[in-house]
């Protein structure tokens, strides 16, 4: 309970003092329950505005309603998000002038090495916070990858990511001061990677059974 209260200490000090991050908290906490809603809102929006603060999104809502709550409220906001974004996206490459910017040498050079390996590279991009989640959706949606390894690497690598924004920080020199926690991170990716090949291993053989 006192670590949790000093982290909690630790991401207000991170938002404190900006614009933003003090009119997200203070609308959160004005609309009381309805504010899970909002929480709720603002990373999935995200999803189809990618210029949106993300971080800033994460922080408010593990302030607003705990570490363990607000955790969970971003997880389902971004990843409902990425999945709808993923599966129109998946829609429009029908379209012809889609076909042409996927037909180029670069872009299939990119969508190749991700039909090839799968889950694993999604997954490790999604676990950082820097990552271009956008891009991540456009290539994915543009290789013939099934919408469940998508899903689940969408499902574990952004719990990973927000995982790490919410318990270790924001920046790169937070993750570095705490020790400690860069293995609690880097043990939550190793026991993920290895529950997502199990089940993509599973999705594999349901899928050769059919």
């Amino acid at each position: 309970m006192g670590q949790d209260l000093s982290n909690l200490d630790e991401l207000t000090e991170m938002i404190e003092g900006t614009v933003i991050g003090d009119i997200i908290i203070q609308v959160l906490e004005f609309y009381g329950s309805l504010g899970v809603l909002l929480g709720f809102a603002l990373p999935f929006i995200e999803s189809f505005l990618p210029f949106l603060p993300l971080i800033v999104f994460i922080l408010a809502n593990s302030i607003v309603f705990g570490l363990f709550l607000g955790f969970f409220i971003s997880w389902l906001g971004t990843c409902t998000g990425m999945l709808l974004v993923f599966l129109i996206l998946r829609r429009m490459s029908r379209f012809q002038w889609v076909q042409r910017i996927k037909n180029q040498k670069q872009v299939k050079g990119v969508t190749n090495f991700f039909e090839e390996r799968g889950f694993a590279p999604i997954f490790l991009l999604l676990c950082f916070p820097f990552t271009p989640s956008a891009l991540i959706n456009v290539v994915a949606a543009f290789t013939k990858m099934s919408f469940y390894k998508f899903m689940l690497a969408v499902l574990l690598g952004k719990a990973v990511m927000i995982f790490y924004v919410a318990y270790v920080g924001e920046s790169i020199a937070s993750f570095a001061e705490n020790p400690y926690r860069t293995i609690v991170v880097l043990l939550f990716i190793v026991v993920l990677w290895f529950v997502g090949k199990y089940i993509e291993k599973f999705i594999d053989n349901k899928t050769e059974e059919v």
